[in-house]
């Protein structure tokens, strides 16, 4: 809580946090702040110094003020103006929302020829920014990873590391390019783990990324052009819609179900759009834990070979996942799909290893666009992890971290029922999709004054807007504490 001292005044010192959050993005361009009497109760200060606060943010070019709506934040960071530019033009990147060929404002989800994306790349920054932002020592509900913690038992990676570069083999691999394609031992090695998951995929048609993001970056860069329309799942990820965004795509949002994307939808936006590609997360779905169903499955690649587009599967989440779950690229056998996954999730964020399996027909194209944005990956990190996989090391943390990750579930999802809280989706994997019933952008400022980071729904939609859905990690949510605190900051929502 605020405290008056002599060198700050309560209204210096909520501005300040206020500021601060703003240029740290974790309020991101749009958000309302709270209503001046709402913060002065949250606070336990008076409205004069909420007031006051709020005229100071005001004065910085912080806030800006809406009749009869409040105070939002703006965009106070202003791009350059383009040389030779002329006025007013819009200043986004090519054939972005704004600019000729982007995304038309104000579009319906069926019948516009794109999703206006305003505020994509405020919602990917946020969402980022967390993973980078430690609140407070309490573990962060918000957190899109596996505690630290957790990630020790893999220390079998790093006598990978010391074999892989004993003697002179640090020198000799520092001092040379690595194979375009990645090191040979560690494809052979993902294209052995791939048959078991029953994706016929030879080590040529394997590319080794930097991690999974690099991967459908690859993918973007090589099918796709400004314009183009592209199908992702909504929820989402909000880094894949801005990214999409930021080379200028027109995003399609398919409704996430139970059993997989929405069909009707999909099919409705193969009629109108014709578009080229479908970014999809088959297997344990951000955020809502939905693994595909095979019926779906099936009806999703005749789609594809019926009008034309390409999916690419993010599997990032597979290494938490039964072998046996329904995988589009098995089904397809990588004819029109593209597999893309990554250890950064289950082994060393660091690391950034990932990869794509692709079809034979695309791979030299996916290759030459890796070489135009990386050159190569860093092969000493592969050689270990390659080692790690053919030891069968990997396969044995990652069957513990299920066993631990199913425990911490169980714990998490009782607690918070117990708290009073609703799953909007069956609870799975690693992340919870909780019902609060209130304005969870706004329940996401009281938080944080608690020292709790919480993924609020907008930051998983395309676009923007009020949404009472939170996204949470089963594994820093087992304190019953969190929930208390959480509980008397909803309740207190007006």
């Amino acid at each position: 809580m605020l405290t008056r001292t002599p060198e700050r005044t309560l209204t210096e010192q909520l501005a300040d946090r206020f500021a601060e959050r703003i240029r740290s993005r974790l309020l991101p361009v749009g958000a309302r702040l709270p209503s001046v009497r709402e913060c002065a109760r949250q606070q336990s200060v008076s409205t004069h110094t909420v007031v006051a606060a709020y005229d100071q943010l005001l004065a910085q070019g912080l806030v800006e003020a809406r009749r009869q709506r409040g105070f939002f934040v703006r965009d106070a960071v202003q791009r350059p103006p383009v040389p030779g530019a002329p006025a007013g033009a819009p200043q986004g990147a090519p054939g972005g929302a704004g600019a000729p060929g982007g995304p038309a404002a104000g579009a319906s989800i069926l019948g516009a020829a794109a999703l206006p994306m305003s505020g994509s790349h405020i919602n990917a920054t946020t969402l980022i920014r967390g993973m980078f932002h430690q609140a407070s020592s309490k573990p962060q509900p918000g957190a899109g990873v596996f505690p630290p913690g957790w990630l020790e038992d893999a220390r079998f990676m790093f006598a990978a590391v010391r074999r892989v570069t004993a003697g002179r083999a640090l020198q000799d691999g520092s001092l040379a390019y690595g194979e375009p394609r990645g090191d040979a031992g560690l494809r052979a090695a993902l294209a052995r783990r791939l048959a078991d998951l029953s994706v016929p995929a030879e080590p040529a048609q394997i590319i080794t990324t930097i991690g999974a993001t690099h991967a459908l970056d690859i993918v973007s860069r090589t099918l796709l052009k400004a314009g183009d329309p592209v199908m992702v799942e909504e929820p989402g990820w909000s880094v894949e819609f801005a990214r999409l965004d930021a080379l200028g795509m027109r995003v399609l949002p398919v409704p996430r179900g139970p059993e997989g994307p929405d069909l009707d939808v999909m099919a409705r936006y193969c009629e109108a759009h014709a578009p080229k590609l479908f970014v999809s997360v088959s297997v344990l779905h951000n955020p809502t834990g939905y693994s595909l169903s095979p019926g779906h499955a099936h009806r999703i690649l005749q789609l594809s070979h019926r009008h034309g587009f390409h999916i690419v599967e993010d599997d990032t989440y597979g290494h938490i996942a039964p072998d046996h779950a329904t995988r589009l690229s098995a089904l397809d056998g990588l004819r029109r799909t593209i597999y893309v996954n990554g250890f950064a999730k289950i082994l060393a964020p660091n690391w950034r290893v990932g990869y794509l399996a692709a079809p034979e027909g695309l791979v030299e194209r996916l290759l030459d666009t890796k070489l135009l944005s990386t050159l190569t990956t860093p092969s000493i990190l592969e050689k270990a992890l390659a080692q790690c996989i053919e030891q069968g090391q990997l396969r044995r943390h990652a069957e513990r971290m299920r066993l631990r990750l199913a425990q911490a579930r169980a714990r998490s999802v009782q607690i918070a029922l117990e708290a009073g809280q609703r799953f909007a989706a069956e609870p799975a994997g690693m992340f919870g999709w909780v019902e609060t019933g209130v304005d969870t952008d706004m329940l996401a400022q009281r938080m944080l004054d608690e020292g709790y980071l919480i993924a609020p729904g907008a930051l998983f939609h395309a676009t923007r807007r009020p949404c009472t859905l939170m996204r949470i990690n089963f594994t820093t949510t087992q304190d019953p504490g969190f929930w208390k605190v959480f509980r008397r900051a909803a309740g207190g929502q007006g």
